[in-house]
């Protein structure tokens, strides 16, 4: 039997450049204080790596603070966690990878002390980010809750990447931001429109005023926003039932629309000039989310 799943979105400012972890590790353990039930944490883009204006700064602060997953940055998140029972999402990082090459790369904790999975970020904001692009949409299980996805704040604006998460079983799609501009407004547009075309949750937590431009918020599978913060620091917290992705998939969105159940065995393949691939109906429905038609 699946269990709620109770998170916390930490609309935070960054932590200084250069601060120890341990100063974070009061933030997180001042949250639980506050919200004893969360099993899932989780902060904003690279809110471990401070922010400066100017963007020559910037850079060389992001490279400066760079670290190799295997480095003690993640090791001590990783103990930070499994001390604290939690599944922690503590925004995004910047890894250095292969090569000395730079990532901006979300990180899932686990309550048992480990790195349960990193998500090199596929669509970096050109040309302002430094950092190369990630090659591989990425899921983690939450045993006893459901599966979860993750995205970093640009990639909000490519469908492809909701749409393999949910492809990939994800039921509610992690979304951490470093939203400073005004198009903080057409970002929560898209966080309903990845929830409603995809019907699976989206968690959108953004940084708080005056670095950000705030207004973090949780959407349903069926578009509904379940709960929205303003622009100033303070903590979104909600329970989510990952099984009304199924439900919602099964009888439709508003009781009318399966878009997962589209096809036919009868209907051909639809070409996909811009991928050079295809839509194939075969392919079409999660694996393991809901019977396909006429199996029910």
């Amino acid at each position: 039997m699946r269990q709620p799943l109770p998170l916390a979105l930490a609309q935070a400012a960054p932590v200084p450049a250069g601060a120890p972890v341990s100063q974070f590790a009061e933030q997180v353990e001042d949250l639980l204080a506050t919200f004893p039930g969360t099993r899932l944490v989780v902060y904003p883009e690279l809110h471990l790596v401070g922010s400066r204006v100017r963007p020559a700064e910037r850079d060389a602060e992001l490279a400066e603070a760079a670290e190799p997953l295997d480095g003690p940055r993640v090791a001590e998140l990783a103990a930070l966690a499994g001390d604290l029972g939690v599944w922690l999402v503590p925004g995004s990082v910047c890894e250095r990878g292969e090569g000395g090459a730079l990532y901006n790369t979300a990180l899932v904790l686990s309550p048992e002390g480990e790195l349960a999975a990193s998500y090199r970020k596929i669509f970096p904001w050109r040309p302002r980010e430094p950092y190369r692009p990630g090659d591989r949409f990425v899921v983690v299980d939450l045993p006893g809750h459901g599966r979860i996805g993750l995205s970093i704040c640009y990639d909000a604006w490519f469908p492809e990447v909701a749409r393999h998460l949910a492809w990939l079983g994800a039921e509610v799609i992690v979304n951490p931001v470093l939203t400073t501009t005004s198009d903080r407004a057409q970002e929560l547009v898209l966080a309903r429109a990845n929830a409603i075309v995809n019907q699976v949750f989206v968690a959108s937590v953004n940084v708080a005023a005056p670095t950000g431009t705030g207004r973090s918020l949780v959407v349903d599978p069926e578009g509904r926003v379940r709960t929205e913060a303003g622009e100033a620091d303070t903590v979104l917290t909600d329970v989510l039932d990952l099984s009304e992705v199924s439900r919602v998939r099964r009888y439709g969105t508003a009781g009318l629309n399966r878009m997962w159940s589209q096809f036919t065995d009868s209907d051909v393949c639809l070409e996909l000039p811009l991928y050079q691939g295809r839509l194939d109906p075969a392919r079409w429905t999660p694996d393991g989310t809901f019977p396909p038609p006429g199996k029910e």
